[in-house]
């Protein structure tokens, strides 16, 4: 029996009808995004941006700024240069990587309060990063368009977190304290109703609402199924390095996604050869 078809307690059961309650009425309650990772974020989608006004936007944000720079001028992505500031980092750089950066920095653990859940929360929070980087890596041997890429990936489980936050806040009110089988059940039921809502409130692209939507049926996604294709390989490829033991090499490799957006055996095992730099990667972005 999988989890979104786990049994719940009844306890569980009255929490996922205020749950559902909410969900339809549009009063869930949402982390507020910080405003300029939102503006970051659509402007790395507007073609006529350019690269003076994302490194003003960054730099309205000082601790941000700050935390950019620092990314910027590590070893994973400036191993031989000493960037001074945002437009160089933006110029050698690229403005994407940049605004996926800063995104990615603004994004985090903290933003969702459940307790006796945070290291659960955490390993949310890295399969994320790993599946955001790992995609754009799928996009780029697929020969693909890559600048959505991130973000698709970096959201695709945002739904996670929030639908414990919401459980443990609606337990706390009846009194009562949420089991931890209870609590993943209602995870996987509602993550994705859940991970829409929480797009829309942020005013994502509506590619990446398109990607939390169909992540598990990307065929029907309406404009987005290839890219979301994409993310469903980067899932695999981040689920494989981060605990092998539950998606071995040959699991992954028979993962459909690949072949739907036609990359096979040889190809994946090059992508794999990536997965220090992936690690490294992902330690730079969470420290």
């Amino acid at each position: 029996m999988s989890a979104s078809e786990q049994q719940l307690s009844s306890q569980a059961s009255d929490i996922a009808a205020v749950l559902q309650a909410r969900i339809k009425s549009g009063q869930l309650d949402v982390p507020m995004l910080p405003e300029v990772a939102g503006r970051v974020a659509t402007l790395s989608q507007d073609p006529e941006s350019d690269a003076v006004k994302l490194a003003q936007l960054i730099q309205s944000d000082q601790s941000l700024a700050g935390h950019v720079m620092r990314i910027a001028n590590s070893a994973a992505y400036s191993p031989n240069a000493t960037l001074v500031s945002l437009q160089q980092a933006i110029t050698r750089l690229g403005m994407n990587l940049i605004s996926d950066i800063a995104v990615a920095a603004s994004i985090s653990t903290k933003m969702f309060h459940t307790p006796g859940f945070e290291a659960h929360v955490d390993a949310i929070w890295r399969h994320a990063l790993a599946t955001a980087l790992w995609s754009k890596e799928v996009a780029r041997a697929c020969r693909r368009n890559v600048e959505a890429t991130f973000l698709c990936g970096l959201l695709h489980s945002i739904g996670r977190p929030v639908v414990l936050h919401a459980a443990i806040e609606i337990a706390a009110a009846e009194g009562f304290e949420l089991g931890e089988g209870d609590a993943l059940a209602l995870e996987v039921r509602y993550q994705q109703p859940v991970g829409i809502a929480v797009a829309e409130k942020w005013e994502m692209p509506k590619i990446v609402c398109q990607a939390i939507r169909h992540f598990s049926d990307y065929q029907q996604a309406p404009e987005a199924a290839e890219q979301t294709a994409m993310i469903s390989a980067g899932a695999g490829l981040a689920s494989h390095m981060l605990e092998p033991d539950t998606l071995p090499l040959q699991q992954l490799l028979d993962r459909a996604a690949f072949a739907d957006v036609n990359l096979y055996q040889d190809e994946i095992e090059q992508l794999l050869e990536k997965s220090a730099d992936i690690l490294s990667t992902m330690e730079t972005m969470t420290t």
